[in-house]
This record gives C-alpha cells, sequence and structure tokens, in this order.
C-alpha cells in the first residue's frame, strides 16, 4: 500500500466545501471563490489567493461558471469517485470494446527511469505526501483554478535540483512542444501573480504539484498526475500502453511578456480549428455552426465532469472529403501531439480508426480575432476549445476573447485516466 489509500473526512469536507461555497454564494462572491479570490492572500501552498488584477473582478463571471461545473471550474461537490467512474459518454451508454492491452512497440522505460529518479530524489515526507494508489480517488480530483486546495509535491516547495528532476520526468513523458506549452503556461501564471499585485502563492511558476498513483514500472500499471492553475495533465502508464487524458491546458492571458520573453499560447490550436472550419463547403458549416453567439463560456468537458453526457453535435467526418478528413487530423494532432512522439503515433491510429464517426461543432464566429468554441467528438477523442470571457486580466471589455482560452483533451468511454485498461488488466492478469 502506498502514503494514501482515499481522503479522510476532514480532506473530503475542505475539497467540498471550496466548491459548496461557491455554489451557494452566486455573482461575485461565487467567481471570487471558485477563482481563488478572497479578501486575504495565502502563502500557504494549496491556499486562496487574492485574484484580481487592475481592471477589477467582473460584476458576475462567465456563463456557466458559478456552478463550476460544466465550465471546468472544479470538482467539488460534483466530483466523480474512481469507484463510479463511468466516463464521458454520448448518451449515458457505453461503447464496449474500444480499448484492449497490446503491446504498442513505443518503450516507456524513459518515463518510468524519470519518474522514479523523481521520487527517489524526494525526502521521505516528500514521497509520502505525493503516493498514491493506482486506483485513488486522487485521480480525478483535478481543478484548472488557482485557488484549489491539492496535495502531493509542489513545485515551489522543494530544491532546484528536485524541480530539474520533475521537468525532466515531463520531458520524457510530453513531446517537446508539450513540455514548452506546460513551461509556458506556468510562465503566464506567474505573470498573472506579478499583474494582480504580486504575493499571490497560487500564482507563480511554483504553484503545480506532482502527485503518483501506483509504482512506476514497465509492467504494472501506474502513473502520475501534474496539476496547477490552467494545468491538468493525468498520464497513465500500463506497460508500453500510455493514456494522457483528461489534459487540460489553458491560460489568461495567452500573450504577454515574462522576464523579458514574449511567449504565446493556443495560436496552433486557433488556427487548426479555423483551417477546418474554412475547408468546409457553406451548407457544411450550416450543419457545423450551431450559433455566431458565443457565451462566457461553452465548456462542457472540464474538472467533474468525468461522467458528463455529451450528445455528439455538427457534422461527422464520414460526410468530409479526403481534404478536409486530413485537416480534422491534424487538429487532432495539434491536442494528441502534446505527448511524447511516439505514443502520440499511437493514439492517432486509435483515433483515424473511428474517424467516420468523429463530429466537428462549432459556437461563435469565424475571423482570425474572434472568440469562438467547437468540439471534435467521437467515441475514442473529446476535444474542447473555448475562448473565454476575462475573469482577472483586462476585465473592462466582459466579453469573451483569445485572451483567455481554455482547452481539454478526454478519452470517452471509460477511456480516462486509463480507467478501462486496469480494469482489463486486474481481470485478465490477477
Amino acid at each position: 500500500m502506498h502514503g494514501h489509500r482515499s481522503r479522510t473526512p476532514e480532506a473530503e469536507r475542505s475539497r467540498r466545501w471550496f466548491m459548496n461555497k461557491a455554489l451557494l454564494a452566486g455573482g461575485v462572491a461565487a467567481v471570487a471563490a471558485m477563482t481563488g479570490c478572497s479578501s486575504n492572500s495565502s502563502d500557504t501552498a494549496g491556499g486562496s489567493s487574492s485574484y484580481g488584477g487592475p481592471g477589477g473582478m467582473p460584476s458576475g463571471g462567465p456563463s456557466g461558471a458559478p456552478g463550476g461545473g460544466a465550465g471546468g471550474m472544479g470538482p467539488g461537490a460534483s466530483e466523480v469517485k474512481y469507484a463510479d467512474f463511468k466516463g464521458v459518454t454520448s448518451d449515458g451508454k457505453l461503447v464496449d470494446d474500444l480499448y484492449s492491452i497490446h503491446s504498442t512497440d513505443v518503450s516507456t522505460d524513459g518515463i518510468v527511469k524519470a519518474a522514479q529518479a523523481f521520487l527517489d530524489g524526494l525526502s521521505a515526507k516528500e514521497r509520502k505526501s505525493a503516493t498514491f494508489d493506482v486506483d485513488d480517488d486522487e485521480w480525478l480530483a483535478w481543478s484548472n483554478v488557482d485557488g484549489y486546495q491539492r496535495k502531493g509535491v509542489r513545485m515551489g516547495d522543494i530544491t532546484e535540483k528536485q524541480r530539474d528532476l520533475g521537468y525532466t520526468l515531463l520531458g520524457a513523458a510530453l513531446s517537446a512542444d508539450g513540455l514548452a506549452q506546460t513551461r509556458n503556461i506556468m510562465k503566464l501564471n506567474a505573470f498573472l501573480g506579478d499583474y494582480s499585485g504580486g504575493g499571490r502563492a497560487t500564482l507563480t511558476e511554483g504553484a503545480y504539484f506532482f502527485t503518483f498513483m501506483g509504482t512506476p514500472s514497465t509492467t504494472k500499471p501506474w502513473g502520475f498526475q501534474y496539476e496547477g492553475h490552467h494545468v491538468a495533465i493525468n498520464y497513465f502508464v500500463l506497460g508500453d500502453q500510455v493514456v494522457m487524458t483528461p489534459t487540460f491546458m489553458g491560460s489568461e492571458p495567452t500573450s504577454a511578456t515574462y522576464k523579458g520573453e514574449k511567449i504565446t499560447l493556443f495560436r496552433k490550436e486557433t488556427k487548426a480549428g479555423l483551417t477546418l472550419l474554412r475547408s468546409l463547403t457553406s451548407a457544411q458549416q450550416k450543419k457545423v455552426i450551431s450559433s455566431e453567439s458565443k457565451a462566457g463560456d461553452n465548456f462542457k468537458a472540464g474538472a467533474g465532469q468525468d461522467n458528463a453526457q455529451i450528445a455528439y453535435q455538427g457534422l461527422a467526418a464520414k460526410e468530409f472529403t479526403d481534404a478536409q478528413r486530413n485537416k480534422l487530423l491534424e487538429l487532432v494532432r495539434v491536442y494528441v501531439g502534446n505527448m511524447n512522439d511516439g505514443h502520440a503515433d499511437v493514439r492517432m491510429t486509435e483515433v483515424e480508426d473511428h474517424l467516420d464517426e468523429t463530429y466537428f461543432s462549432w459556437i461563435g464566429e469565424t475571423k482570425d480575432s474572434s472568440a469562438f468554441y467547437y468540439r471534435v467528438h467521437s467515441p475514442v477523442v473529446l476535444i474542447e476549445y473555448d475562448a473565454q470571457s476575462p475573469i482577472a486580466y483586462e476585465t473592462d471589455n466582459r466579453n469573451p476573447s483569445q485572451r483567455h482560452i481554455h482547452t481539454i483533451i478526454r478519452t470517452p468511454n471509460g477511456g480516462d485516466y486509463g480507467v478501462d485498461l486496469l480494469k482489463l488488466h486486474l481481470e485478465n492478469d490477477h
């Protein structure tokens, strides 16, 4: 057994208190609670933060924010337990026989070694705080908000050498682009902290946490989670198979200069979505675009939505031309490509096997600078891109814009967190 089996009643109440307070407060108070805002700043890991820039907080949060559910603000009262996990479905019914245990011929040795090296570099106390059983509820307890109470080892609380080992693990698990995007999200989180006046422990590069489920192994199931404001990477490993979902990536702002470095995020995600949409005929676009009016938050599959029912919308790729299908695959590859190249190739094969059943839908206008939402959805992949209303940066204009973007990729029908693979492993190998 590892350092944790399940949350204590005290910890459970603490997490649920976080969201229940937001649910009951409404208006500004709800948005403040859910984004880590409070009248007092805190220097403790996982504490609340005083979140609001010179523009002040909005008088009301983005559409869907007070509930904290579909918008992906955090699990809280809607959190699903591991034992009750079903996965995102289109109608509440699981599609069977989508996943199998097999060899991918893509080694995970480097990931295992990097994970073990990171754990070996921790003190006994740090290691215990970051280690859970492979089927622990902690998998599902992630959130993208800054003030959410997290467990594990906080990057800002360990030594530079230990942090470097953590980044080496991320480098082994992710592609070069995926690592760069993760690090740049962290940097813009720190930029937001400076913009908001500084002194917020949750708005720094150090406010990101590692947790490990199971023990790194080339044969037995295990995984890790890397989580903080606007980043949640769930990484499950079984032999040479990898599941890197749910992975949430977002930022507010999406472009700024931090310590002399100009950072701009989500250009590829924005461009690939527009490229696919513009390749469609006007008749196809009418089926894909459900509305040109964009809400402040159209997100459906965020934190706490592990068992969400999300119906297929838009147009299926079976009605696309070959050129359009290729553009759809290029769009999916932008997100899948955040994992290391070999396993990204494996994942793309899985997506291609269900390409005819892959739907593309859109909300919003279609200019380069427009705020829009799009979704790619099949039995084996769910991707969302959402340009949202400002919460803490340049809030004088409350309309949704590309200055605040949320994205997520999931594996529907029980694939997230490697749950289906773990069940198969336990049924067949034990």
